[in-house]
């Protein structure tokens, strides 16, 4: 039954990035929109993101709680070492929702108000992303200090380093760019069509350039990136397929095509996490001095994880059908005409 957790917190991480990357990254689209287009994208915005936005968090609840309930241990030390940047974040997601909320249904439409709910969209859109990859970068970093006996070198040189932020950054540019492409596919014209794809194209270039951040970054914090990700053939074989994926992205956005980027967009990047992933597997926290902590070790007791696993089972045959008809729901009400 570890097996079944495990998988169901590794998915649940997967699809808060593909979805909820996405719902972040339509925010850094629109902070980076000249006005005279913010209108235009608000609108394609609300059409892909406003009924199921609040559903995107769902995967991240999952995660906390897989974490909490089977890997306490775990738990425990990320709240502790980085609740940092886990505030940070967490006041992120409120602040965006509240935002997005208000703008949309505030019943006064003051121009002051809708400015201020607006700009608590967009750069909350953008710091919430960015303390995501912080806290990735600073969980297999080896920087967390988890003897340190003084604050700064405890909770905040722990994720305060070049490649934490590095890593935070790189995330930014991957959700913006899921955003623009998932974005193509709902355009209702032409001019909107050729902006998302001319923002996918400038994002993905930004995204090549903070991945080579991340590269420099690790070598200065003396951390074997390369090593990582190009000495073991699964995550070399990982690499290979995000490449040849955002080739065959490209050819089918110049063909005019709208959904199938979506796929290679979101199997590329899932591609990106199996890389970097399967070379830590099981350590899902490294320190410094070799001190890991490992998801096959460091978890709860044989019947917490027996009951959670058996929860997680039951659940998902609730939750996940009732997820596909939302989606399902909300996009035939679009395609006949409906507001």
């Amino acid at each position: 039954m570890l097996t079944v957790v495990i998988i169901f917190l590794f998915f649940a991480i997967l699809l808060y990035f593909l979805l909820g990357g996405a719902d972040f990254g339509a925010g850094i689209i629109e902070l980076f929109t000249s006005n005279d287009n913010k209108h235009r994208t608000r609108s394609t915005m609300y059409q892909a993101i406003g009924p199921i936005w609040e559903a995107n968090h769902m995967w991240l609840i999952i995660a906390v709680v897989i974490m909490f309930v089977g890997f306490p241990d775990i738990y425990s030390k990320m709240c502790t070492y980085l609740h940092i940047p886990l505030l940070i974040m967490l006041l992120g997601i409120i602040a965006r929702g509240t935002a997005f909320a208000f703008r949309n249904y505030d019943a006064i439409k003051g121009e002051r108000t809708q400015y201020l709910y607006n700009n608590i969209f967009v750069y909350s859109s953008f710091l919430t992303p960015l303390f995501l990859g912080i806290i990735a970068g600073s969980a297999i970093s080896r920087q967390i200090d988890f003897a340190a006996t003084d604050f700064l070198s405890a909770y905040v040189y722990s994720w305060f380093n070049w490649f934490s932020i590095a890593v935070g950054l790189f995330t930014v540019a991957l959700c913006g760019f899921l955003a623009a492409i998932y974005l193509i596919g709902e355009a209702d014209d032409d001019y909107d069509v050729k902006r998302f794809i001319k923002k996918a194209k400038i994002l993905n270039g930004i995204a090549f350039f903070c991945g080579g951040l991340v590269f420099l970054a690790a070598e200065t914090n003396n951390i074997r990136m390369a090593h990582w990700i190009f000495g073991n053939p699964v995550s070399l074989t990982a690499v290979i397929a995000a490449s040849v994926s955002l080739v065959l992205l490209w050819i089918t956005v110049s063909k005019g095509r709208k959904q199938i980027p979506r796929i290679f967009a979101a199997f590329q990047v899932s591609m990106i996490l199996l890389s970097v992933g399967y070379t830590h597997y099981p350590n899902f926290v490294m320190g410094k001095n070799g001190q890991n902590f490992s998801l096959l070790t460091d978890h709860a007791n044989a019947n917490t994880i027996d009951d959670l696993g058996a929860a997680l089972l039951v659940g998902s045959l609730f939750i996940l059908p009732a997820l596909f008809y939302l989606f399902y729901s909300f996009r035939s009400r679009r395609g006949g005409g409906h507001d």
